[in-house]
């Protein structure tokens, strides 16, 4: 090879590095956009409440919308998280057939979403889900009379509130691992540990929870892949029950199967 395509070889090599480089620029700076989505509605369904709830807002460092239903003082109350995207009105079709259960529910907007004021960030989402166990423990919902429902990226704040507190138990719809182990998969020719500023590494926290966890999750999940779920399920210590459903996707259905599974763990709970 003479000298003349040994340089060209190399201007090459330096121009794909300078690209790369450039590239992990863009996705560190850019990554909060990529990661919360509080416009993108990725839901069907676009039902009506069929029941009625109180719009509040709870203080933490931004005021946080929330809806508040209140079915019977004796029941529990289930303390939802939402995932990366989207606003309340998106989750009406899981409240509905929740209303119909045993339990009073809270579902809160993270800051930055449903119109709330702030930007989305791990540690900040952490501060809002206690503001939220907060507000219902000022309404004499003690933490043994909540349980904690977490959604795809709101499992990851559901494990990490229950890693400090004890409930009555937890729920987990479609977890992942970590924010690490997703970056990984889907971006492998990155340094994503890295790059990363939002790990939200569930699986190092599971050693922690000392409450009954169910966890869900759809074997044809093309977001979350299902292993992930299933490391969660095998990871915990006790207390665990698992709903693995051949059919569902990463937007889980809120059929009469789902439901049976929530309405057994409630009842084992109890």
């Amino acid at each position: 090879m003479n000298q003349k395509n040994k340089m060209g070889i190399n201007i090459f090599i330096g121009v794909i590095f300078l690209i790369y480089i450039l590239v992990l620029i863009i996705i560190y700076f850019l990554q909060n956009k990529l990661l919360y989505h509080p416009g993108v509605n990725s839901y069907l369904d676009e039902s009506s409440l069929n029941h009625r709830i109180e719009k509040i807002y709870i203080p933490s460092e931004h005021k946080l919308l929330a809806w508040h239903y209140k079915k019977d003082n004796s029941y529990k109350t289930l303390l939802f998280f939402h995932g990366n995207a989207g606003k309340l009105d998106n989750r009406i079709y899981k409240l509905n057939e929740i209303s119909k259960l045993n339990l009073n529910y809270l579902i809160v907007a993270y800051r930055g979403f449903s119109g709330n004021e702030g930007k989305p960030d791990e540690i900040g989402l952490y501060k809002d889900s206690r503001a939220a166990k907060y507000w219902l423990n000022l309404q004499n919902v003690s933490d043994k009379d909540i349980i904690l429902y977490g959604e795809s990226l709101g499992t990851a704040i559901a494990i990490d509130l229950a890693k400090d507190h004890e409930f009555a138990g937890i729920i987990l719809e479609a977890p992942f691992t970590s924010m690490v182990d997703i970056g990984q998969k889907y971006y492998p020719f990155f340094p994503v540990r890295l790059l990363l500023k939002d790990k939200y590494e569930s699986k190092k926290k599971l050693k922690y929870l000392k409450s009954p966890t169910l966890v869900m999750h759809g074997k044809k999940d093309n977001i979350v892949p299902f292993y992930m779920g299933k490391e969660i399920y095998d990871l915990l210590e006790k207390h665990k029950f698992k709903y693995f459903s051949e059919d569902d996707d990463h937007m889980m259905e809120f059929n009469e199967k789902l439901i049976n599974q929530i309405k057994l763990f409630i009842n084992n709970i109890d």
